[in-house]
């Protein structure tokens, strides 16, 4: 396996003594890859379940993120591995709106009363709105409990503030555009002026998801033989679009190690001992976000599961594990989606007239982890500034993190910019964001594990209720995996 390129030592010295100089960094490196490809590789032909192939997949691009920090490849990884999980992550976005757009038109085109439809969007908005409300709530009790404000180092704040003051003053100018929109830009926003221009930006998940429901009733209103063409069209797009899901999984847990590896390296960057010692100075508060996410995970979600749904919760969790895996090595509800909808469908027996309407209107709206992040995030920088809400400052937070999390995007970063609009509307200093930007993302990586718990839980429940589940299905265990 040749992997240096074509290159002489007269035109380009300086990348051949990278590559073939007396350190020889890129035929070490060789070695090191080709061990470590035949290995995964031999695995990857096994039959493994296929969370257990991404499970594989993240603790190999672990391994090579510290060997990489070690030995002196951060370039090396920065110009070789990354580009993979970018590939990876652009197919998922690739075919996320193409699944949006067929399986919510046909979803909805087989209803055959429109009554219907608004009943289950009403039971899905209610019931997002409470788990967000729900995960708010524990967020702020959590927070107020732990005090991880009051434990951070003075001497710290100053040099947080100096090394993110460029992050900060980005997500402050993305927040004040939204700041300075109309209260019914939410309204406005949903409905496209162009289609085609909405299904170009993953940011604009709602307009697509508007189009392909008012798509499928105007389908529904209109007799059988006047549509029959249409129908079949689509659900023959329904069915390539699920075969090219499963060729881009078959990528995942290649795409999951190049996320990670890649990952490490940025966080660790070219002084490590730097970056340990940030986050050590945040350790308390991502410890606080972190047990906060795992009480939505292993106590609100379950208890959801076990009085609203008849699907046996070690079962579910079982089933929906490898979405889980891939929501936290991608960091994007909206990424993770094509794999969300395939995986209730055909792993919980969820009837893709359900899943195909609440999985994407949740990726878009439900927000729990996020949510449960910014109400302990605003605590945390109003105890760091000496300031003290009090009960009406928290349940501003609560209303404003639940509006705010209804317009998050359903990408990477995105919670960042609502948090300054939940500061700014209980007087916390914008600037404080820098003080947690260092440990963001890897907390963004289990928030969105938490966002599509949520989702499936709730489209569990909503399927339950209109009895388009198959019990048997959801309640059978995993012999076989296609992927």
């Amino acid at each position: 396996m040749l992997l240096h390129p074509k290159i002489t030592k007269t035109k380009t010295p300086a990348t051949y003594s990278l590559l073939f100089g007396e350190k020889g960094l890129l035929l070490n490196v060789q070695k090191v890859l080709h061990l470590i490809y035949r290995q995964y590789r031999d695995l990857m032909k096994k039959k493994l379940a296929f969370h257990w192939k991404i499970l594989i997949g993240m603790l190999v691009g672990v391994l090579w993120g510290f060997l990489a920090i070690n030995s002196g490849w951060l370039q090396f990884t920065d110009y070789y591995i990354k580009p993979w999980g970018t590939i990876f992550i652009n197919l998922l976005k690739l075919i996320a709106v193409p699944l949006i757009v067929v399986s919510l038109i046909s979803g909805v085109s087989n209803l055959k009363d429109i009554s219907k439809l608004s009943r289950i969007g009403l039971k899905t908005i209610g019931l997002y709105v409470l788990t967000t409300v729900i995960a708010i709530t524990i967020g702020l009790i959590v927070v107020n409990i732990t005090n991880p404000g009051k434990v951070f180092p003075a001497e710290k704040r100053a040099m947080f503030e100096e090394k993110f003051s460029q992050n900060v003053a980005e997500k402050e100018s993305s927040a004040k555009r939204l700041k300075d929109e109309t209260p019914l830009q939410f309204v406005v926003d949903i409905i496209p002026s162009n289609i085609v221009e909405a299904m170009t930006d993953n940011t604009k998940m709602l307009q697509v998801i508007f189009f392909a429901i008012i798509f499928g009733i105007a389908m529904v209103m209109l007799p059988d033989n006047k549509i029959q063409p249409v129908k079949e069209f689509i659900d023959s797009l329904n069915h390539i679009v699920l075969k090219l899901i499963d060729i881009i999984m078959a990528m995942a847990p290649y795409g999951v190690f190049a996320l990670i590896a890649s990952l490490i390296v940025d966080i660790a960057g070219e002084n490590p001992a730097d970056t340990i010692s940030l986050f050590a100075a945040l350790g308390l508060y991502g410890l606080t976000v972190i047990i906060g996410l795992m009480i939505m995970i292993f106590v609100i979600y379950p208890l959801f599961i076990r009085f609203f749904t008849k699907i046996k919760y070690p079962r579910f969790v079982q089933k929906i594990a490898p979405v889980q895996l891939l929501a936290f090595s991608t960091s994007s509800s909206a990424a993770t989606l094509p794999l969300t909808m395939e995986t209730a469908e055909e792993k919980l027996g969820i009837t893709n007239e359900t899943a195909s309407f609440v999985l994407p209107l949740g990726a878009t709206i439900n927000m729990d982890g996020t949510s449960l992040y910014q109400a302990v995030a605003a605590i945390f920088l109003a105890q760091v500034y000496g300031m003290d809400l009090g009960i009406s400052g928290q349940l501003t937070i609560i209303l404003t993190a639940t509006l705010a999390s209804i317009g998050s995007a359903a990408v990477p970063g995105a919670g960042m910019v609502m948090l300054v609009i939940v500061l700014t509307a209980v007087g916390i200093p914008t600037e404080g964001i820098a003080l947690i930007f260092a440990v963001d993302r890897p907390l963004d990586m289990l928030r969105t594990t938490v966002n599509v718990t949520g989702d499936l839980t709730i489209t569990s429940i909503i399927a339950g209720t209109e009895k388009q589940i198959d019990l048997k299905i959801a309640n059978s265990s995993i012999i076989s995996d296609d992927h």
